[in-house]
């Protein structure tokens, strides 16, 4: 079995060369890292233990010494501090809930303000951590082919018309499949009942079957009265409905939770 090859060693020359290849040449981390052979991480790090002991380039006077910038850089033992200021999470949750908000902007904006703190995986987990807090919610286990929720996505997508350079806004009409989360995206021109239908249907055929209940949103065009178990639908969303025999189920109004996975992908952005 061939042996390990072993790691090279960061010398005090190759940290002098990490900070002159970032502010001489204005290299990025990953440049520099590919250019020396080292990881990423480590670049990282010793750019960040030089500016916590106020080093650039080019080094002060008297830094020519290896020994004396080596006790400058990493005098402190152990790894280095990070930013451990957290946002505002109730102030999070109600920007969550403004059109075009997603957790990627937020996590972006509080980067900006904080740029040595958390990663996104770490704020997604705390975003979730402090809606569990806020309140309870019964958890739907969804079994295979039980659900399809659809909806419309809240932005529009400007489209060219490539015959006239008109250019059209878009919906966004999006599928879910309740159990696998398998999404699927639509352009259409309007969410009148024929764009509303053509969604479904386009839906279903990109699904190759018919789950046993469609949970909707209760677009006008499509539910006459929206109640959640003896709706009244428009006569061509009943008609389709029968014809692909399956159930219409038009969430309540100002419920998001009845079409929760569509309502996610619809909020928070696609994966």
């Amino acid at each position: 079995m061939p042996r390990r090859k072993q790691a090279r060693r960061t010398t005090v020359r190759d940290i002098r060369t990490i900070l002159r290849l970032t502010h001489e040449e204005g290299l990025s981390v990953r440049e520099v890292a590919e250019r020396l052979k080292i990881g990423k991480s480590s670049v990282s790090t010793y750019l960040l233990r030089a500016r916590e002991a106020g080093l650039s380039w080019p080094l002060p006077a008297g830094s020519d010494d290896d020994a004396k910038l080596e006790r400058l850089l990493f005098g402190r033992v152990g790894r280095p501090p990070r930013d451990l200021s957290e946002p505002d999470w109730a102030l999070i949750i109600r920007e969550l809930k403004r059109k075009g908000v997603t957790l990627t902007l937020l996590w972006q904006e509080y980067r900006a303000c904080h740029p040595d703190g958390y990663g996104f995986t770490w704020f997604c987990e705390r975003v979730a951590a402090f809606r569990q807090r806020m309140s309870t919610a019964f958890r739907n286990r969804h079994a295979a082919g039980a659900v399809m929720q659809t909806d419309y996505a809240g932005p529009t997508v400007p489209v060219l018309d490539p015959a006239t350079g008109v250019i059209h806004p878009a919906q966004i009409f999006v599928a879910v499949l309740g159990a696998s989360n398998l999404t699927f995206a639509f352009a259409s021109s309007s969410q009148k009942l024929p764009d509303w239908i053509d969604g479904q249907v386009r839906a279903l055929a990109f699904y190759g079957g018919v789950t046993k209940a469609i949970v909707c949103d209760n677009l006008k065009s499509g539910v006459a009265k929206a109640l959640w178990f003896e709706p009244t639908l428009t006569a061509t969303f009943a008609a389709m409905a029968e014809h692909y025999d399956t159930t219409i189920l038009p969430t309540r109004s100002k419920k998001p939770r009845d079409k929760a996975v569509v309502s996610y992908c619809t909020l928070f952005g696609f994966r």
